[in-house]
């Protein structure tokens, strides 16, 4: 479930906690690799149901005309994600274009950060996947929440 979470004064930070089961884990007993970005993505599928009213990427896609296709996506990795804890992942829009939006997803649990993300996506039109700039109400939300690097 999003959560805001107060950092300073008036600015809050948007928090996804994901329950982290015995069966995203590997043999090492910490959650396996490949299910690192489904989480990240997760967490920013969420950042645009809050920001958009309810619309994430199904919608935004199928009902408002836009889609935003990754074209990158960077990890480091910091602690081991284990079950023991929720892993609270703060997103943000870290920089805009014209035609394109990077997140960054810091990932914690129980206070220590185990991965930091960057994820680049372009807009595009679905029905001829081309790029096109960003959607008027798309940009004012991402520049309303935008805290450059």
């Amino acid at each position: 479930m999003p959560k805001q979470v107060g950092r300073t004064g008036d600015d809050a930070a948007f928090v996804h906690s994901i329950r982290v089961g015995w069966g995203h884990c590997d043999p090492a007993q910490i959650a396996y690799t490949g299910h690192l970005p489904s989480f990240a993505l997760e967490a920013i599928d969420a950042w645009w149901e809050h920001h958009l009213e309810g619309d994430g990427w199904y919608q935004m896609e199928l009902d408002r005309g836009t889609g935003t296709p990754f074209v990158s996506m960077n990890f480091e990795f910091r602690s081991p994600v284990t079950p023991r804890h929720r892993l609270e992942c703060e997103v943000w829009p870290a920089a805009i274009g014209n035609k394109s939006v990077t997140f960054r997803v810091d990932a914690r649990q129980n206070g220590t950060l185990c991965f930091e993300g960057r994820f680049t996506c372009v807009f595009i039109d679905p029905s001829e996947f081309k790029a096109r700039p960003a959607p008027a109400d798309y940009r004012a939300v991402i520049e309303a929440n935008l805290r450059p690097e």
